[in-house]
């Protein structure tokens, strides 16, 4: 029950940092949950009993999570329906169902106890393991917990179903499957103790498009008895029980900002242009079929970014070339004739495949990533070229390479290429770019330029590795800085190494309207973002120039 406001109550101003701009305002609500505890002595039923239980329960959280990928598929992003597919790998892996087996048989506890036990076990080991991507993985793990517990329990309800309307929801974190329950809740903003910019819940919520602030000190104790909260997502801070001047200078500023977002939709699928008269390309980063429709819808100038991680992902075994081809071309069919990069397969230890085996590496991170980890796995990477250049047949696609290091990567690759096109009898082999994501590449551009035709900045991992700071930790979050003058520099030294060279952009860079005109600056002339944010990039290009 949220009481009632209190206007004599001194303001506060609380500050952390922003993990999804915007404004918002509404009453604070406070509510860990409800978790319920599991019997650890065997019931009457014996072993026999519990590992049946076990199965069932392995059965249903399996179709729970289905049912939530395809719905953040739908209704959000297919790229963040890869948690849940993720999470799905988790609960199918050999070794950990093998474990909560031998946990009923030998301990003779319940079923529900053995999967607590286990799973907390695996989520230690995370955290001692030394990697922070690791570490990260550990929401996962509590949500998979909380999941099972919830059906072993019979409990089909959700702490965030009976949130008051409009409010501002105080958490310690959020973890994916609760985020996912926002969509349909009366949700005005997010305020959580503990979550990196990079956490799943993160970029749940920035999708979403719901002001969040994350790393706020003492966040619950702080609020207790305070009703009322400006969030101002843009700049990080709260103001608590504003005074009433402060209530009427921020609703001046939200009626601004909805203004700005109406103008910009009214004119999404105009060309955009700088004041000076430079073109510039607004393009969508998708993974599915449902963000291929939003990216038209949102009047996107292209697809600068198809992650194509998704097919791999919620199966025990690799997709055939068929398949692939198959699910490919129904992504490609929605994009309505648009060009369309499509990203090799990008994974590694940092994020692996139940079905592969994958070399356990101290920093992943640093480790076969990206177009590393395709050489490692030939046949993987031939399929996937030679279903990209079936549906080049009927599609106007460029095949964009990650985590391109040095000029042999792209060498490497535009072999194999021309090798499976001579035997396919392809005689016009798609473009093919280059995503610079470390300084080595960026400071090797020229090199590398004499084989692309065009490149993509991945400033994410750009900034990663130019400040040693994994971007999703919390622990480096003061060093890791994507919008730093180092990063800007280095995209003006590629910009002026390659002159001529087509150079875009997709990473978070891309998607903060404050940046765009220095960005420009800098050489880009396509940007790659989210669908719904297409509109509002367009309209900031419209007020930029192109030569300071």
């Amino acid at each position: 029950m949220v009481s009632a406001i209190d206007t004599n109550k001194a303001a506060i101003l609380l500050r952390g940092k922003s993990i999804s701009r915007g404004l918002s305002s509404g009453i604070l609500y406070s509510n860990p949950g409800i978790r319920f505890h599991s019997s650890r002595q065997v019931p009457s039923g014996g072993v026999e009993y519990e590992l049946a239980r076990l199965e069932v329960a392995n059965g249903q959280v399996f179709d729970d999570l289905s049912v939530l990928s395809e719905r953040v598929e739908r209704e959000i992003n297919g790229k963040y329906a890869e948690i849940f597919d993720a999470q799905i790998a988790m609960i199918g892996d050999t070794l950990l169902q093998n474990e909560i087996r031998k946990e009923i048989t030998t301990s003779l506890v319940s079923a529900s106890w053995a999967v607590k036990t286990v799973l907390l076990r695996w989520e230690s080991r995370l955290l001692l393991s030394g990697s922070q991507m690791a570490k990260d993985k550990c929401d996962d793990m509590k949500d998979i917990s909380y999941r099972y517990r919830d059906v072993f329990s019979g409990i089909s309800v959700n702490y965030l179903d009976n949130l008051p309307v409009n409010c501002v929801l105080v958490l310690d974190r959020l973890l994916p499957s609760d985020a996912i329950n926002l969509t349909a809740k009366s949700v005005s903003a997010v305020l959580l103790q503990y979550g990196a910019p990079g956490s799943h819940a993160a970029l749940f919520v920035r999708e979403m498009e719901l002001p969040a602030i994350s790393g706020i000190p003492n966040l619950t104790s702080t609020i207790v008895g305070r009703d009322w909260a400006l969030v101002d997502a843009d700049r990080g801070e709260v103001t608590v029980n504003p005074s009433l001047t402060e209530k009427k200078a921020f609703k001046i500023r939200c009626i601004d900002r909805l203004a700005e977002m109406e103008l910009a939709r009214a004119n999404a699928h105009q060309k955009a242009a700088t004041i000076d008269g430079m073109s510039v390309h607004v393009e969508s980063n998708i993974s599915g079929v449902d963000e291929a429709r939003k990216a038209v819808h949102y009047g996107a100038d292209g697809i600068g970014l198809y992650r194509t991680e998704r097919h791999y992902l919620g199966r025990s075994t690799p997709p055939s070339r068929g398949q692939l081809i198959d699910e490919m071309r129904n992504v490609l069919f929605a994009t309505r004739k648009l060009t369309v990069n499509i990203r090799l397969l990008d994974f590694g230890a940092d994020k692996s495949l139940s079905y592969l085996s994958f070399l356990s590496e101290k920093n992943p991170a640093l480790g076969r990533r990206g177009v590393r980890f395709l050489f490692d796995n030939p046949e993987l990477l031939e399929t996937q070229l030679s279903a990209i250049l079936e549906v080049s047949k009927s599609f106007n696609v460029r095949i964009l390479i990650p985590m391109v290091t040095v000029p042999g990567d792209v060498q490497r690759v535009k072999e194999v290429v021309h090798k499976i096109a001579r035997e396919m009898g392809v005689d016009e082999v798609p473009k093919i770019g280059a995503m610079i994501e470390v300084p080595a590449a960026a400071l090797s551009a020229c090199e590398i330029s004499k084989h692309v035709d065009f490149m993509c900045f991945g400033t994410n991992d750009l900034a990663q590795y130019s400040f040693a700071a994994d971007r999703d930790s919390v622990a480096v979050e003061e060093y890791f800085d994507d919008s730093s003058d180092v990063i800007f520099r280095l995209l003006s030294i590629v910009h002026g190494d390659v002159r001529g060279m087509p150079l875009s952009l997709c990473g978070d860079l891309a998607a903060r309207p404050e940046f765009v005109a220095r960005l420009l600056q800098c050489g880009i002339k396509s940007f790659s973002v989210s669908p719904a944010l297409v509109p509002i990039i367009k309209q900031v290009v419209r007020g930029s120039k192109w030569i300071s």
